[in-house]
């Protein structure tokens, strides 16, 4: 009886750096993500859609850039009040005070503690302040220092921003968004009252900033479309971080990995129901109860 064959053995790959491991991913991973690319590439057509032009909404509209019109959430309000827009990121308090959108439910701009780009810039302590000049961009974050300034029991006068220039000359000035870091990054002698910081300590909630506001009429391929653009921002953060040049690498990090994020979940919802709450109580209405969609 002959002798049995000898076991083959078995030849390992050669071992492959952290970096070749991650060039081989990106080759690897690159042709899908082209195809998911080139899948949301004239994918609104037939609706009208408004974003901010901020850092923290770029992950929500991956994709869709070509496609959109891109405005400060105050002027994107009023194209929504118009009708002039199907949907828009716009700021939470505009669909809570106006009973005719509706929530496009999973995704916002939201933070959890720390959100950098929103915050009351003071010389003045608190309790002293008389006046507090706001940028008029938005009305979240404007309902937000109300009710904060309340729950403290403060009441300066609140007046409309003339321009981002005079910023740093003011005493007292509410800012958001990329001008809000623009300045905080010029080491301005203020003290900076991070609003989502203030929420957390409040509440222990998230605070949800801006959301996609939906006209009520037939939309479910437009809402599918943005869910893809979400999902496809969320996958690509990384190069988002890498290949931005607002600011700097280990900013965008910082502020896109940790301090905003982009999910609506129950977290949020207990958010939202907690802000409604206390503007009711602050007499900051009319406020109307959301309407999600999936």
């Amino acid at each position: 009886m002959p002798p049995p064959e000898p076991t083959p053995k078995l030849r390992l790959a050669p071992a492959e750096t952290p970096e070749e491991l991650a060039h081989r991913f990106e080759r690897e991973t690159r042709p899908v993500l082209l195809q998911r690319e080139s899948q949301l590439e004239n994918s609104l057509a037939g609706f009208k859609v408004g974003s901010v032009p901020y850092l923290n909404a770029v992950p929500l509209t991956r994709g869709l850039e070509e496609q959109i019109l891109f405005a400060p959430p105050s002027e994107l309000a009023r194209l929504l009040q118009r009708d002039e827009l199907d949907a828009a990121l716009v700021s939470l308090t505009e669909v809570l005070h106006h009973d005719r959108y509706d929530i496009l439910d999973g995704m916002a701009v939201a933070s959890l503690g720390e959100v950098k780009s929103v915050f009351l810039a003071h010389r003045q302590p608190l309790a002293e302040m008389r006046e507090i000049y706001c940028d008029t961009a938005t009305l979240s974050s404007l309902n937000l220092l109300k009710v904060l300034l309340a729950e403290n029991g403060l009441k300066p006068e609140l007046r409309p921003l003339p321009d981002y220039p005079s910023a740093p000359s003011l005493d007292n000035v509410l800012l958001i968004g990329d001008p809000a870091l623009e300045f905080a990054r010029a080491n301005p002698p203020h003290e900076l009252w991070d609003l989502g910081a203030a929420w957390f300590d409040l509440t222990g909630l998230p605070f949800v900033y801006a959301v996609w506001a939906l006209r009520r009429a037939p939309n479910e391929p437009l809402r599918r479309r943005l869910r893809e653009a979400r999902n496809f921002g969320l996958d690509t953060l990384d190069t988002i971080i890498s290949s931005r040049t607002d600011f700097d690498y280990d900013f965008r990090k910082d502020y896109l990995s940790w301090h905003i994020h982009y999910h609506l979940g129950t977290e949020e919802r207990r958010g939202i129901a907690r802000f409604i709450e206390l503007l009711r109580k602050h007499g900051l209405g009319p406020v109307y109860e959301p309407r999600f969609v999936a």
